[in-house]
């Protein structure tokens, strides 16, 4: 495993979850509501920010490592499905819109380690379509975690409106990487047979 700057961001991002998490089990009164709802949009937009910075850094130093390249996908799915769980423990997102979310992150990372095993994980590559997905995903996570009006602007509705955009660019890109790997798919099956 190879510490370096990246990589310390990266596990940083990871320890950032609990603190994230714990947010919301201060009490009212020591924390109100509405400061919980600026602590952990703060968390959340730190951790979007050391995610866009471990990249850059990683390439700027030459510093890439399999390690990081594993460990990065693995914070930013971690901290979104926090980030998810938290939305709808409070209410603010639908279950179903979650579980569309969480569901396809693990769907399409086990879909990438298995065409990885054949061979083939460069045919499902990060596309244009899973960098659209992620915006929308992560501006709506802020600003539903933001929660509160911002000069008359109603945060929560725009939040909600731009989550399920990305749901459906979720299931859109879902099909997509899908319909890629299917040529890998049906080649394995043929010579299984």
């Amino acid at each position: 495993m190879a510490l370096n700057i990246p990589n310390l961001l990266t596990w940083f991002r990871i320890l950032l979850i609990p603190v994230f998490i714990g947010v919301f089990y201060v009490s009212d009164t020591t924390l109100s509501v509405q400061n919980k709802h600026v602590v952990s949009t703060v968390i959340f937009a730190l951790a979007a920010i050391t995610d866009w910075l471990d990249g850059y850094l990683a390439r700027a130093l030459n510093q890439t490592s399999a390690f990081g390249a594993f460990l990065d996908p693995v914070a930013d799915k971690l901290m979104v499905a926090a980030a998810l769980i938290v939305l709808v423990k409070l209410g603010y997102v639908n279950m179903i819109i979650a579980f569309i979310i969480i569901g396809r992150e693990i769907a399409i990372s086990a879909l990438r380690e298995w065409m990885a095993q054949l061979g083939g994980s460069k045919s499902i590559a990060v596309s244009m379509i899973g960098k659209v997905k992620t915006v929308f995903q992560m501006v709506s996570i802020f600003l539903l975690l933001y929660h509160e009006p911002v000069m008359g602007l109603p945060i929560h509705t725009i939040g909600t409106w731009l989550i399920y955009i990305a749901a459906l660019l979720t299931l859109w890109s879902m099909v997509y990487y899908l319909r890629l790997a299917m040529p890998q798919i049906s080649k394995q099956q043929r010579d299984q047979n």
